[in-house]
C-alpha cells in the first residue's frame, strides 16, 4: 500500500496531536495506551469534553487517532521529556500475563512504575493515577464484608502478580509521603478493581473455564466483579479529580458461591484444603499449571470491597455482579481449562492439561477412598 500524500499526512498528524480548540481541562498522559484497559481509557478520555488532550504512550501505536502518540518503553528515562506539559499521568503499562516469566514480569512492572513516577515528578505532573487490584487486601477468612478502602493490605506475594502490585502500592505511598515536601501539588491516586472482566485473562477468569468449579472444603468464597467499562469510568473520575486517594471499584454487593453455581450452571468439585493446595503447588512446581497455589486463596475467602469513596463522589457502577458473570460465562464459552491450564489443540498442551486433570481428580479419589475406609471401620 502506498504512503499517504505528505500534505494529507501532515494534516492527519496535526489533527491527532493538537489540543481540542477551546477545550479546557487537563492534558492526560496514558501509559500502556495501545491495548487493553489503556486503549479503552485512551478512547474514552479522547472523546471527553472535560479533557483537553490525551498523550498516548506505548511501545507501538494504537488505534486512537484523536490522541498524540509517543512510542517508547515506559522504563526509558526519556519518558520524562514526553510527560512535560501533562497535568495527569495514568500508568497502565503493566504485564500481568499468566504465561509471562515471573522474574521478567516483576522486572518490567516495578522498573516501569519507578521510572514513570520519577518522570512524572520531574516533569511537574499534578496527579498520578495507578491501577493495581483489590487483591492487595488479601483473601482471608476473617476479612470484613465489605472491606473499606482504608483496610490493611494483608496480601502476600504468593498469587500471580500480587507481589508486583504490592510493590507498586509501596512506591505510590512513598511518593505520596515525599510529595508535600519534594513535589508540592503532586497527588497520587490508586484504583483497585475487584475481579476484572471484559477481554482480560486471569487466574480468576480461568476459574470459570473449568468443567467443575473447585471449592475448598470449609472455605467461604464471596464473588465481586468489576467490568472493564466501570473501571474506565472510575479511572476517569480519578483523572478529573472527582475522587482521590485509595479507590476500590467493583459492582455493588457480592455473590455467594452457591449463587455463582446456580447462575453459571457449573457444578462444584469439593476438596479438603490440604489436598487442593498441595495439588496446586505440585502442579505449578512441575510446570503443568501457570497459577501458583496462592491464587486459590482468592477463590476460597472474601475480598469484597465497598467502593465507598467513589460512591460518595457520585460514581455508580453500570453493571451488576449477575450481569458481569453472565458476560464472563459467554466470553469463556468453548474454552476448557483444568487447574488453570487451557486445553489446546496440540497434543503436548492437551497432554499437560490431561495430567493436571488426573492429578486433581486422582487426589479427590484418594480422599473419597479414605473416607469410605473410615466409614467401614
Amino acid at each position: 500500500m502506498s504512503s499517504p500524500d505528505p500534505q494529507v499526512r501532515a494534516a492527519r498528524n496535526q489533527s491527532t496531536s493538537s489540543p481540542r480548540p477551546g477545550a479546557r481541562g487537563p492534558v492526560v498522559a496514558v501509559t500502556g495506551a495501545a491495548s487493553g484497559i489503556g486503549a479503552l481509557l485512551t478512547e474514552r478520555l479522547a472523546a471527553s469534553d472535560e479533557v483537553r488532550q490525551v498523550v498516548a504512550i506505548d511501545e507501538r501505536r494504537g488505534e486512537c487517532t484523536a490522541a498524540r502518540w509517543q512510542i517508547l518503553d515506559v522504563r526509558d528515562p526519556a519518558i520524562a521529556e514526553k510527560l512535560r506539559g501533562a497535568d495527569v499521568v495514568v500508568h497502565l503499562a503493566l504485564d500481568l500475563d499468566l504465561e509471562t516469566d515471573a522474574a521478567a514480569r516483576t522486572a518490567y512492572n516495578v522498573r516501569g512504575t519507578q521510572t514513570v513516577l520519577t518522570a512524572a515528578a520531574a516533569a511537574g505532573v499534578h496527579r498520578v493515577v495507578l491501577c493495581t487490584s483489590a487483591m492487595v487486601y488479601g483473601a482471608l477468612p476473617d476479612n470484613e464484608l465489605p472491606l473499606s478502602e482504608d483496610a490493611e493490605l494483608r496480601a502476600t506475594a504468593e498469587a500471580t502478580g500480587v507481589g508486583d502490585l504490592l510493590e507498586i502500592e509501596r512506591l505510590a505511598r512513598g511518593l505520596a509521603r515525599r510529595a508535600p515536601r519534594a513535589h508540592p501539588g503532586l497527588n497520587v491516586t490508586v484504583v483497585r478493581p475487584a475481579v476484572l472482566v471484559g477481554g482480560v485473562d486471569t487466574a480468576l477468569t480461568r476459574y470459570f473455564e473449568s468443567p467443575r468449579l473447585l471449592v475448598v472444603a470449609g472455605s467461604r468464597p464471596a464473588w465481586q466483579f468489576c467490568h472493564v467499562d466501570d473501571l474506565c469510568s472510575a479511572l476517569e473520575y480519578a483523572v478529573l479529580e472527582k475522587a482521590e486517594g485509595e479507590l476500590a471499584v467493583g459492582c455493588d454487593g457480592w455473590l455467594e458461591q452457591e449463587e455463582v453455581e446456580e447462575l453459571s450452571g457449573i457444578r462444584r468439585m469439593e476438596l479438603p484444603s490440604a489436598v487442593a493446595l498441595g495439588a496446586a503447588a505440585r502442579l505449578h512446581r512441575i510446570g503443568l499449571t501457570p497459577s501458583p497455589a496462592g491464587d486459590l486463596a482468592y477463590t476460597m475467602y472474601p475480598w469484597v470491597v465497598s467502593g465507598s469513596r467513589l460512591h460518595d463522589a457520585g460514581w455508580r457502577p453500570k453493571y451488576t455482579n449477575e450481569e458481569v458473570l453472565a458476560e464472563l460465562l459467554e466470553e469463556v464459552s468453548g474454552r476448557h481449562t483444568v487447574a488453570g491450564r487451557r486445553l489446546g489443540r496440540k497434543d503436548a498442551t492437551a497432554a499437560g492439561a490431561a495430567g493436571a486433570t488426573v492429578a486433581l481428580l486422582g487426589a479427590a479419589a484418594v480422599v473419597r477412598r479414605a473416607r469410605k475406609a473410615r466409614r467401614r471401620i
